[in-house]
């Protein structure tokens, strides 16, 4: 069954799909558009909110996220980070489409934020809806803003708000752009050795099969001197180790790309985390926080 339903209000159309993309089509259809598409300051965006009506989470494949995550098996509550996973397919549908004016490849993702309102079942059912609800500038070139809602019976449970970075020549920083200071690293708290099918693991659980985390072959076409790790599985491998509420806000920033196989050191204190590389002079890949949601 294909798409079933536009409707257009306020100017946003929405649009129901019958089921969720498929991944590889998008990444072609993605990768043929980019060289056609060139990112600079002013673009904006087509309105366009896709749902998916119906949504049950594979069990397997669930079970195959959490153990490249860290995360335990068989729990009746999904880690906060799987609606991503479930969301990703309807966002690249519309990052790739040729009314997208950012090119695909290259595009860098650069931070999430989820707000969980209450812990979700692996066996219920679910409502999810993307749209892509800005396009705003950047110190670097121009950021994306995608959002992510998941509705059980009707009520927001979980949202995410992710930004995706074209870099391109702009004439100024921006307001408020300036380049923040490098935080002090945090208490070690776990070393982990990543090992160099991470990416791929995490892509066959995931359905993200980026060439930039699956060999140092197809790495090093994008200029990556190895296979790089997904961010969104740095985030979860953290989230992991740290654990969650059941209700709360997590911010994650990408700092800088983790190359496999490597060696990384995790960090936390209070409600801040981080990940910084071990064998690097402790490069600084990924900063986030945790906060309980009342």
């Amino acid at each position: 069954m294909g798409d079933l339903v536009d409707v257009v209000n306020s100017g946003i159309r929405t649009r129901t799909l019958g089921r969720s993309p498929s991944l590889w089509p998008l990444l072609a259809r993605g990768a043929v558009l980019s060289p056609f598409k060139r990112p600079r300051a002013g673009v904006t965006a087509v309105r366009i909110r896709l749902v998916l009506p119906g949504v049950r989470v594979d069990l397997a494949r669930l079970a195959a996220y959490e153990r490249a995550c860290g995360f335990g098996v068989g729990a009746d509550e999904l880690p906060p980070t799987y609606p991503h996973v479930l969301g990703f397919p309807a966002a690249m549908r519309l990052m790739s489409a040729r009314t997208f004016p950012l090119p695909l490849l290259g595009l860098v993702h650069t931070s999430v934020g989820i707000t969980q309102r209450k812990a979700l079942t692996a066996t219920g059912e679910y409502e999810l809806a993307v749209c892509v609800d800005d396009l705003i500038p950047h110190r670097r070139g121009t950021e994306a803003v995608v959002v992510t809602e998941v509705r059980a019976a009707g009520e927001l449970v979980w949202e995410s708000r992710s930004t995706y970075l074209a870099r391109h020549a702009v004439a100024g920083r921006p307001a408020g752009q300036a380049a923040a200071a490098e935080p002090e690293p945090l208490p070690v708290l776990a070393g982990w050795q990543l090992a160099e099918d991470v990416g791929r693991r995490y892509a066959a659980a995931s359905g993200d099969r980026n060439p930039i985390h699956l060999h140092p072959l197809t790495a090093r076409m994008f200029g990556f001197p190895r296979t790089v790790a997904h961010g969104m599985w740095t985030v979860a491998r953290c989230l992991a180790e740290r654990g969650t509420p059941q209700a709360a806000r997590i911010r994650a920033e990408f700092k800088a790309p983790v190359l496999l196989p490597g060696r990384v050191s995790y960090g936390a204190r209070s409600s801040r985390f981080e990940l910084r590389g071990a064998g690097d002079g402790g490069r600084l890949h990924l900063t986030g926080e945790v906060l309980p949601l009342t």
